[in-house]
C-alpha cells in the first residue's frame, strides 16, 4: 500500500512543483534546470561511484566487511536514477543521497530496520546470529546431507570390555544385534 501511495504521490508532488515554479520562472529556465541537474547528477554519480568501488575492492582485499560500501554504492545508484528522473523533488532526494553524511544517516536507519538472513551450509537459516531449526523433511535424500552417519562402533568402556567377544574377533565379524542393513554403505550384506 505504501508503494502505491509513493507511485501516486510523487508524480502529483512533481506536477505541483512544476506548476508553482512555472508561475515564477519561464518554461525555458525550468527545462534548463531539469537538464542541468541530470547532467550534473550523472557526473557526480560516476565520480562517487568510482570512489565507492575502490572502497569495496579495498574491503575485499583487507577481508573487511563490505556491507557499508555496498550499501553506499546502492544508494549512489538509486540517486542516479532519481537525478535522471525529471522533477524537482526527485532531484532533491537524489542530490541528498550524493552527500556522504546523508548516506551514512540513511545507512544507519536501514541497518536498524533490515533483517539479513544468511544461508547455512546444512539447511536452515541464521538470522541475527540465532540458528533456526530447519523444517522436517527438508534435508533431502542425499545421505551426506541428511545429518545421519551410518557406521559400526567398538565399545571401549569398562562395561564393553567385559562383554567383549573372543579374542581376535573384529567389529565386522561380530553379529549386529538383529539390525537390518540400511543400504547406505557398500560393505553391508
Amino acid at each position: 500500500m505504501l508503494l502505491l501511495a509513493l507511485f501516486i504521490g510523487i508524480p502529483l508532488l512533481e506536477i505541483a512543483l512544476f506548476i508553482q515554479l512555472g508561475s515564477v520562472l519561464d518554461l525555458g529556465w525550468i527545462l534548463l534546470i531539469v537538464v542541468l541537474t541530470a547532467v550534473l547528477g550523472t557526473w557526480l554519480v560516476r565520480r562517487q561511484g568510482r570512489d565507492v568501488l575502490r572502497q569495496i575492492q579495498g574491503s575485499f582485499e583487507t577481508l573487511n566487511d563490505p556491507t557499508e560500501p555496498l550499501a553506499h554504492g546502492a544508494m549512489i545508484l538509486f540517486s542516479g536514477a532519481l537525478l535522471l528522473t525529471p522533477g524537482f523533488f526527485t532531484d532533491t532526494i537524489g542530490f541528498l543521497l550524493l552527500i556522504p553524511a546523508c548516506r551514512e544517516v540513511a545507512f544507519r536507519w536501514l541497518r536498524r530496520r533490515v533483517v539479513v538472513h544468511a544461508a547455512r551450509p546444512r539447511g536452515g537459516f541464521r538470522a541475527h546470529g540465532h540458528a533456526q531449526t530447519p523444517r522436517p523433511g527438508r534435508t533431502g535424500t542425499n545421505p551426506r546431507q541428511s545429518g545421519v552417519i551410518d557406521g559400526d562402533y567398538t565399545d571401549v568402556t569398562e562395561a564393553g570390555a567385559r562383554a567383549a567377544p573372543e579374542a581376535g574377533a573384529t567389529p565386522q565379524s561380530r553379529p549386529r544385534s538383529g539390525r537390518k542393513p540400511s543400504g547406505w554403505t557398500k560393505g553391508e550384506p
